[in-house]
């Protein structure tokens, strides 16, 4: 076994040390299949199972009844569900892992199914023209309703609360998604904001949310207990496209951040290819970097080789792992040993039940 990788370093977070630098990415699972939408055993015993890594993201968890739009998936609003949460942490934690709650509000991608009939909320009504999962099964998106101040201020207290519960919970931090294209990323983009009030217009105004959510949940926690998400190069998935304005509002973002002393910004490189696509930067790492001065997060498609070298050639600190997550709850094991990882079956991803999610075998110990 050759432990001569950069990957499974330990790595300095805030007030933590991670015993490696390999990170469980955010992966919505939809187990927890139960009409309060609480953390269940199963999921407790998945995470558990994947507490080798230096630290795991949770799936994303809604703040709010008003942020659901996928079935099955956990929120962290409600007392049953900080319960359910607080046996996951405990799990992750018997067996020495730390565990951050992606903390989450789809916006626009919702559908009026899971509102009763309300429409969802976004930064203005734009259809995204895609597609919600819904208790029936995937149903075309609607025109949100645009969210009127007082819905942005309960909104940013939403994140607050949730924050709050997941401290509760027993997490070590939360993580604020603000990626791929649901509501704070909404409200980034003009593709999907036509806002004309303090929160539209220009890049400073349409990027005013996200701070207020980070000054809201700093009441709560210490700043090096918070991470963010961004996706800048994010196009064509859930409405998404990019113009003049895209990367020169993430460069805003990533900049301001630095007046902060979070505890990681993760980035996601590219879901597609870009490279004929105007306005997007197609290397992320690249491109962030030298623009921000904390730990930065990477991810999308790494395999154990390009993990060491992104980490190597001084463009992350810490790589995110996904699919490779799913199938391998050994994965940091896997990649010190150099051990082949196995594959991940995708018809299982989003289903109920064992299958596919906490029977994937891990490497016979020698």
């Amino acid at each position: 076994m050759d432990n001569n990788q950069p990957l499974l370093t330990e790595y300095p977070l805030g007030d933590m040390t991670l015993k490696n630098r390999v990170v469980m990415a955010p992966l919505t699972r939809s187990r927890a299949d139960n009409p309060s939408k609480v953390p269940n055993d199963l999921m407790a015993e998945y995470y558990s199972q994947r507490a080798s890594a230096g630290l795991i993201i949770s799936e994303g968890s809604q703040i709010s009844e008003r942020a659901v739009g996928y079935i099955n998936t956990p929120g962290i609003h409600t007392d049953e569900q900080v319960k359910g949460w607080q046996k996951v942490t405990e799990a992750v934690h018997a067996r020495g892992g730390k565990i951050f709650c992606q903390l989450w509000h789809v916006g626009r991608m919702s559908h009026p199914d899971f509102h009763g009939g309300d429409l969802p909320l976004s930064a203005s009504a734009i259809n995204p023209n895609s597609q919600a999962f819904t208790p029936e099964g995937f149903k075309d998106t609607v025109t949100p309703k645009a969210m009127t101040l007082a819905e942005i201020k309960q909104t940013i207290s939403d994140y607050g609360q949730a924050a709050k519960n997941a401290m509760v919970a027993g997490f070590d931090g939360v993580e604020i998604h603000s990626s791929n294209g649901y509501l704070l990323h909404q409200f980034f983009s003009k593709t999907s904001n036509h806002r004309s009030d303090e929160y539209g217009g220009s890049i400073e105004n349409r990027a005013k949310i996200l701070f207020e959510v980070i000054e809201e949940i700093k009441q709560y926690m210490p700043e090096n207990r918070i991470g963010l998400r961004l996706n800048p190069s994010l196009h064509g998935i859930f409405g998404m496209t990019l113009d003049e304005e895209s990367i020169p509002t993430f460069d805003y973002i990533v900049k301001t951040l630095n007046n902060y002393d979070l505890a990681y910004l993760h980035l996601s490189e590219p879901f597609t290819d870009v490279s004929d696509v105007p306005y997007a930067e197609p290397n992320i790492a690249r491109h962030y970097r030298p623009l921000y001065q904390g730990t930065l997060m990477i991810n999308t498609r790494f395999n154990r080789q390009g993990g060491n070298q992104v980490i190597a050639d001084g463009l992350a600190d810490l790589v995110a792992f996904g699919k490779l997550f799913i199938s391998n709850p050994d994965l940091v094991e896997r990649f010190a040993a150099k051990a082949e990882t196995a594959r991940w079956d995708e018809d299982t991803f989003y289903s109920t039940g064992a299958k596919g999610y906490t029977d994937y075998p891990v490497l016979a110990s020698s």
